[in-house]
């Protein structure tokens, strides 16, 4: 049986460019698992790594390489090849700390920075809380984790941290395991640059700003 994209959600005919959904036969299953109330949270936390492993192919499909020095394999020698670009990965405490291991696991050599913005219940605004940036941004790509982008608040005051310490706009990439349509639009509006990565977009958000039907509070089932 072939796999066929899920339709866009009836509001939009189409998502700007600078929005990747991630469509794979792997991606629809572990995120229909991921949504499940049922799950617990050792199989929620395995299937976010899971799923943080294949959108990261598609994330850093474009970072660039250079070339090192001849080696040798068993039968011949090759000419040897590195990532070129100093690699950021910046999590939104809490629950972006669950995104974190698979993006290490494919870019070792990258940086983890924390940054702590939180949302605010009642408001639905963006609080910072913590920023240890260093003084000097020396990074030639940074990689913005959350799991989910609803209001799409915590994504844009992330977002603008990184520009004011002074990363370029088109070398953020935001990744996330779920957004809602609002979000997704919100962040590409106000950054047009930034490339965003996502598994799926849902059409609606709750009066809580939760996406419907999204999986809840992922740094609550983390």
């Amino acid at each position: 049986m072939s796999f066929a994209p899920a339709a866009l959600p009836e509001r939009a005919t189409s998502l700007p460019p600078s929005v990747t959904v991630v469509d794979h036969p792997l991606v629809a299953h572990k995120l229909s698992l991921l949504r499940d109330v049922r799950v617990k949270p050792k199989q929620f936390r395995e299937l976010v790594n899971e799923l943080c492993l294949l959108i990261g192919f598609e994330a850093t499909r474009g970072l660039d390489l250079i070339e090192t020095k001849i080696l040798d394999s068993p039968v011949n020698s090759y000419q040897g090849v590195t990532i070129k670009d100093k690699i950021g990965i910046f999590p939104i405490l809490r629950a972006g700390l669950g995104l974190v291991d698979a993006f290490l696991t494919l870019v070792p050599s990258a940086r983890v920075h924390h940054l702590g913005i939180y949302r605010d219940k009642s408001t639905l605004l963006p609080v910072e809380y913590y920023n240890k940036l260093p003084a000097v941004c020396t990074l030639d790509t940074g990689i913005l984790l959350d799991p989910m982008i609803a209001t799409a608040g915590t994504a844009l005051a992330a977002v603008g941290i990184l520009k004011d310490w002074g990363l370029k706009l088109e070398n953020i990439k935001l990744i996330a395991i779920m957004a809602s349509l609002d979000g997704v639009l919100a962040v590409a509006k106000e950054f047009p640059e930034v490339q965003i990565y996502v598994a799926c977009v849902d059409q609606n958000l709750t009066d809580k700003g939760y996406i419907d039907p999204g999986l809840g509070d992922a740094g609550d089932r983390l």
